[in-house]
């Protein structure tokens, strides 16, 4: 019964993660953490399946690799990954990935919480105010003719990699909006070559955290191939949505993690 669960979890996490292009990690890492940690809120059969955050994080990684792998090949299909872009991008996140593991002490705490938190707040009413505005509404796209700051993109690659690494969050909560706002991407396929980063970085992640012994496999298999199937209705649902709906959904999302950061920082 826990595995139907988790994989009819695992297909709504997946459909909503591949529709705005943030892999589903932000969705996961706190229902492992509230409901399969021994907490009290847990259903009776999912008591102590994880020991530590890492458990929870690690495990959670592992469906998002799943959900963007699956994701990126039906986006891949529909031909909305621009992979002039998608391919710096990726090697960019790699060294901001490192870098940030090993910075991660001088960039926790209460403070950092909650100053990132409010940005990830403002960020997201400025994308719900500017969702009317001609980037947000763009869906035409000619990649032979298409110019964006390579170099600036490149830049914002490796801040986004450090930053997921810090927080332990994906990056496309960062990168989608930036490639949309500052980049000029149409959200389409904003989305769609951010969740193509995002295989990429998780896949590298999933290696390391394979190696600490950070993934729990019942639940990974149970929620990832779940996910696999949700991606792909994703895709799907992302054909028919426009692109406004595709930033309003992700300005919410950013907000939620805003305030779930504020709530948890203790500044208040």
């Amino acid at each position: 019964m826990e595995m139907v669960i988790l994989f009819i979890l695992g297909i709504a996490i997946g459909a909503f993660g591949t529709l705005v292009g943030i892999g589903g990690g932000l969705i996961m890492i706190p229902l492992f953490v509230l409901l399969m940690t021994g907490s009290p809120a847990a259903p009776a059969g999912f008591f102590n399946t994880f020991h530590n955050v890492s458990q929870a994080v690690g495990t959670s990684l592992f469906g998002v690799f799943l959900n963007t792998l699956s994701g990126s090949f039906a986006y891949i299909r529909q031909k909305r990954v621009y992979f002039d872009a998608a391919l710096p991008f990726a090697a960019a996140t790699l060294p901001g990935a490192f870098l940030g593991s090993y910075a991660d002490e001088y960039f926790s705490g209460g403070i950092f919480d909650f100053a990132f938190g409010g940005m990830l707040v403002m960020l997201a009413g400025v994308m719900y105010w500017k969702s009317s505005a001609p980037k947000a509404l763009a869906k035409e796209f000619d990649p032979k003719h298409f110019v964006y700051p390579k170099k600036l993109g490149i830049l914002i690659s490796v801040f986004v990699g450090f930053l997921s690494s810090v927080l332990g969050i994906g990056g496309g909560i960062i990168h989608v909006p930036l490639m949309i706002y500052v980049l000029s991407f149409p959200p389409h396929v904003a989305t769609a070559t951010s969740h193509f980063v995002l295989a990429v970085s998780s896949f590298v992640g999933c290696i390391s955290h394979f190696i600490l012994g950070h993934i729990v496999w019942k639940p990974a298999i149970g929620i990832g191939f779940g996910a696999v199937i949700g991606a792909q209705i994703g895709a799907v649902i992302s054909q028919k949505t426009r692109p406004r709906v595709i930033v309003i959904l992700l300005s919410i999302v950013m907000c939620g993690l805003g305030l779930k950061l504020i709530f948890l920082s203790n500044v208040l």
